[in-house]
């Protein structure tokens, strides 16, 4: 007796009993879309769906009548070698029992051509516990004559092979996709970190419209294709418009869920696919996934202007074609950034080695090479010991500064191991960058120190190029579609500029690596020069004070014979009655040279006094310094056609105030020497650390303290005398012009200030005059 037919499940997607794509679709968004169990397929083919231990038909695709030759409903329950034969049978136990379960599907054999229709290439795969067996023509007959598939493929990948970057390994995987498929349109499709895409690469028929450069939104494809084309190598849709055949029953009769079809090359599609391609002119497509590290990286996208037929061994090589590409894509992006990253490397020693050569880190943005030549930037500026230097378009040093404050409040700049700090949207983080767009949207920096406030940046402008967009970006809206009133994809694919603001160029995981390397290389080559530095120090202060042993005693010695040599001279012009004009003049002479040396002595052996004597740090006001020496040089007495002005009260400092005095009245003694005209002018001051808009030209070792001056509207120096004012006993004028004096003043100023620390020097104009900066840092020195 029959059994009277179990009711049909309801399937769990919610479209009623009998839903498929073909019937009441009334989808709201992509993600709701049943693509994975449709419970249809592609008319162009048949399917059936096997139990596993039996190989008895579950279900049946509803057109098995015009491809196999019998109803679907007869076949129900029955063993598949009604439709194919003891021996096919046979041969899919051995296929079922040997391939991996979830793998893809794979040919399993041909049935001839028979009265209902050609041959017929079968192909088998297991999902989800049943073995679905799927039938179409084989269409080998309409192959090309040269079509052994192994040896296209394998010249392909030898092609493939000798491209050394990942654009032309790109564009060289399209020519060999179309030529192996005959397709009007080929692409590769890379996916952006924002997921959506662009046309990297396209082989096309000459009289289409180029597509090469567009970019597409992510919306275009959903989350669940992209998840499916994880799973399968490819994904053929030979006839966009055909009709679809729906499974019978709809649900698996031993499990009651519906059939998951993600490796069906049969599967029916997406509706909103198949508008899609519509609303862009294609009748059929053909896509492959590039997946890298098991992640999607992109698409192989195949379009055909008519509908078309994809034989089993045009998939079959295609698919085996996308498989070696997605390893081989690593090897192109690998030779494309071992090249570029070769070439930083070269730049980053070229540039680490002059900074050794020259003493100076400046050199890294001073000279070429410099930063810019090895990263691909805008600007870039380096930080030491909060001086600046830079290189290309970069923000001005008040908006570095604030941005150096800003960066090193960023928790990624503390690590111990990557302190990097990376945005290619910087305004959107950081305040300080708001209006730099232009120039600095992008930012790469690594931090040298925090204590010393050292910092490498780059950076990169706003991309100001359009991005354009196969149509505007704005999603899929609900309106009236083929199916009825609902979700609908985008109609319009005209091209659509997107101005980018605000955000740059992404920086690559080898420059950020890069970057670390040459932070490494940078440490190293400071670590070393302090070392030299603390070295050569020591034997420098063991040098002086033998020196200044040696000056103190050859003074002391000399100054006695000398003495005795004055005293004998006077004697003889008292003593001597008869001496005649010439011999007179010849021992005035010598009285005078005497005193003169006698001078000089005294200030060598006060030289050697300021290197050999322990300062006493004390904390004073400089302000009563100051009127100290300005009463030791007499600047304010009566007649000293002098006019000394105060900016403003000097502050408290710590130091020697009996030596600080003295660096005072020599250099307003100085100033008071070398006037220009009948008054001296004169201006004593200072400047804070951080008054940097009036800063004036500062060493490197004077940067971020407090600077001194004594400046005069003098006489002025020629640039190149700068250094050698400094020199003991070395005088720029005759010995008896601007009043004379030994020469060594500005020597003695040199070492006081070394002694507590400190750096002297000078910005000078013949005619204009002379400014004399100086630090004292407050900590006592040996120098």
């Amino acid at each position: 007796m029959q059994q009277p037919a179990a009711p049909k499940p309801t399937p769990p997607w919610g479209l009623g009993p009998y839903s498929t794509k073909r019937h009441g679709t009334t989808l709201e968004s992509c993600e709701s879309e049943p693509v994975q169990t449709p419970g249809c397929i592609q008319a162009h083919g048949a399917l059936l769906v096997l139990r596993l231990g039996d190989l008895r038909i579950l279900q049946a695709s509803e057109n098995t009548l015009q491809h196999l030759g019998l109803a679907a409903a007869e076949l129900l329950g029955q063993p598949v070698a009604c439709v194919v034969g003891a021996v096919a049978q046979a041969r899919l136990h051995e296929l079922l029992a040997r391939e991996a379960r979830g793998r893809g599907a794979v040919y399993a054999f041909t049935l001839p051509a028979r009265a209902a229709g050609p041959a017929l290439d079968a192909c088998v795969h297991i999902s989800e516990g049943v073995a679905v067996l799927e039938f179409e023509a084989s269409g080998r007959a309409d192959l090309h004559a040269d079509g052994d598939f192994f040896l296209l493929v394998k010249a392909a990948v030898a092609r493939l092979q000798n491209a050394d970057n990942v654009r032309d390994f790109c564009q060289q995987l399209v020519e060999e996709v179309r030529a192996l498929t005959g397709l009007d349109r080929v692409m590769a499709y890379r996916f952006h970190a924002d997921q959506h895409g662009e046309v990297i690469a396209e082989s096309k028929r000459e009289a289409l419209a180029p597509w090469l450069g567009l970019h597409y939104p992510a919306a275009d494809i959903p989350q669940q294709a992209r998840d499916m084309y994880k799973l399968l190598w490819i994904r053929p849709l030979p006839n966009a418009a055909g009709p679809l055949v729906e499974l019978l029953p709809l649900a698996n009769p031993d499990t009651g869920l519906p059939l998951n079809m993600t490796h069906c090359a049969l599967r029916g599609a997406s509706v909103m696919y198949t508008e899609y391609l519509a609303n862009m002119g294609a009748a059929a497509s053909l896509t492959m996934p590039i997946l890298r590290d098991g992640e999607l990286w992109g698409l192989i996208a195949c379009q055909h202007n008519s509908p078309t037929h994809f034989p089993y061994p045009v998939r079959a090589a295609c698919e085996l074609l996308a498989q070696v590409a997605s390893l081989q894509l690593k090897s192109a992006e690998q030779a494309e950034q071992f090249a570029y990253r070769l070439k930083m490397e070269d730049v980053h020693q070229q540039l680490v080695a002059r900074s050794a050569r020259d003493g100076d880190l400046l050199a890294l943005t001073a000279f070429q090479p410099s930063l810019l030549d090895a990263m691909e930037a805008g600007g870039a500026a380096l930080c030491h010991e909060g001086v600046w230097s830079c290189v290309g378009r970069v923000p001005v040093v008040a908006q570095l500064d604030a941005l150096a404050d800003w960066l090193y409040q960023q928790p990624s700049l503390d690590s111990t191991t990557r302190p990097v700090f990376v945005t290619e949207a910087l305004s959107s983080v950081c305040p300080a960058a708001i209006g730099l767009e232009a120039i600095a949207s992008g930012l790469l920096a690594v931090s040298l120190s925090r204590q010393r406030r050292g910092l490498l940046l780059w950076f990169r402008p706003q991309t100001e190029q359009t991005i354009a967009w196969a149509g505007k970006p704005t999603g899929k809206q609900p309106r009236l579609g083929p199916h009825g009133a609902r979700l609908t994809p985008r109609m319009s694919f005209e091209l659509f500029l997107e101005s980018v603001r605000a955000r740059s160029l992404p920086w690559s995981g080898i420059e950020v690596d890069a970057a670390l390397r040459l932070r490494l290389l940078v440490l190293e080559r400071v670590l070393a020069r302090d070392a030299q530095l603390a070295e050569l120090n020591a034997d420098l202060t063991r040098s002086n004070e033998e020196l200044d042993a040696f000056a103190y005693v050859a003074s002391h010695d000399l100054k006695e014979p000398l003495r005795g040599i004055h005293r004998y001279a006077h004697q003889l012009l008292d003593s001597a009655i008869e001496i005649d004009g010439d011999n007179r003049q010849r021992v005035q002479s010598l009285m005078r040279l005497t005193l003169r040396m006698d001078s000089l002595l005294d200030s060598l052996l006060h030289f050697s006094q300021v290197g050999r004597m322990e300062l006493e740090f004390e904390t004073v006001d400089l302000n009563l310094l100051l009127e100290e020496a300005i009463e030791m040089v007499g600047a304010r007495r009566t007649g000293s056609a002098c006019r000394l002005t105060l900016p403003r009260p000097l502050p408290s400092l710590l130091c020697d105030p009996l030596r600080v005095r003295e660096i005072y009245s020599n250099l307003l003694s100085n100033a008071m020497k070398y006037k220009r005209g009948d008054e001296a002018r004169i201006e004593v001051g200072y400047i804070a650390a951080d008054e940097q808009a009036v800063r004036p030209r500062v060493p490197l070792e004077a940067a971020g303290h407090t600077i001194f001056y004594v400046s005069d509207q003098g006489i002025g120096i020629e640039p190149r005398h700068h250094e050698q004012v400094f020199r003991l006993f070395k005088r720029l004028h005759g010995r008896d012009e601007y009043g004379g004096g030994a020469g060594a003043g500005l020597t003695i100023v040199q070492k006081l200030v070394q002694r507590h620390g400190g750096s002297v020097w000078l910005e000078s104009s013949p005619g204009v005059g002379s400014s004399f900066y100086f630090t004292l840092p407050g900590m006592p020195g040996s120098q």
